[in-house]
């Protein structure tokens, strides 16, 4: 899957950490370039209806019941801990298969009465807290993924993007620490057409904390804590994201 990339210099990052310093570890924050806009994980729901069942609590049964072994790190027991299951993945995603149909930002906000993202803040596990009070999320529920965008809204970005610059366009990718199978930092060479290979690169858990093209016309960005994936670029390829069915996605003025 990886054939298409090879390894390059670190330090094609420079003007990435010039324009987010902080940024090394989970991704660059391009900024507005000159605009901007955020495209929301996807999240999925049972055919079936809502339950209020948590992850938790569905945990908490197979575990009383021997089903399930306790997660240990370090030989610490996290059940015991008292780590809760969330119920979101870390990483890659994707569609979880027959039963379940996509679930909308907008729809869930409109159950809850509340705004998809708060004001001031960025797309995560703070999103919604009307749908995950106790933070663990419904079990009828899949909640976004944290770190990279999911396997379809990857590959329909990448679409707009061919489609924009050019299949034959060089790129290069940042795969961020806190990503990297390694957690170490690399910086992968390859052309956009091939760029959906990289969501199963063996060195990276998904979609790469930055991908651009050598003009640095436009940035995307996922970070490794956030439920969203920032693309920042001309404000036309901008206006096709925000208008493209598949992909749900909004400005964030204030991110």
């Amino acid at each position: 899957m990886s054939d298409g990339w090879r390894e390059t210099h670190l330090d094609e990052t420079g003007w990435l950490a010039e324009l987010c310093p902080e940024g090394e570890w989970t991704g660059y924050d391009p900024g507005p370039r000159p605009d901007a806009a955020w495209i929301l994980h996807a999240m999925y729901e049972w055919e079936s209806g809502p339950t209020e069942t948590t992850h938790q609590q569905v945990r908490e049964s197979l575990l009383d019941a021997d089903l399930v072994e306790p997660e240990l790190l370090g030989g610490i027991n996290l059940d015991e801990w008292g780590v809760v299951d969330t119920g979101g993945a870390l990483g890659r995603s994707q569609h979880p298969g027959p039963g379940w149909r996509r679930l909308r930002w907008a729809e869930l906000a409109a159950r809850t009465d509340e705004p998809m993202v708060t004001p001031g803040t960025k797309p995560s596990f703070r999103s919604l807290p009307g749908s995950h009070p106790d933070a663990s999320w419904p079990a009828s529920i899949e909640p976004p993924g944290e770190g990279s965008l999911d396997r379809e809204g990857w590959v329909r970005l990448l679409e707009l993007l061919v489609a924009w610059s050019g299949p034959d366009t060089p790129v290069l990718a940042y795969i961020a620490p806190g990503a990297a199978v390694d957690q170490r930092g690399h910086v992968l060479a390859g052309v956009l057409g091939h760029a959906a290979e990289l969501y199963d690169h063996e060195l990276g858990s998904g979609s790469p904390a930055n991908l651009w093209p050598v003009d640095r016309s436009w940035v995307t960005w996922s970070d490794w804590d956030l439920w969203g994936t920032k693309i920042s670029g001309p404000a036309g390829l901008v206006e096709r994201v925000l208008a493209d069915p598949e992909l749900e996605a909004l400005r964030l003025p204030w991110a």
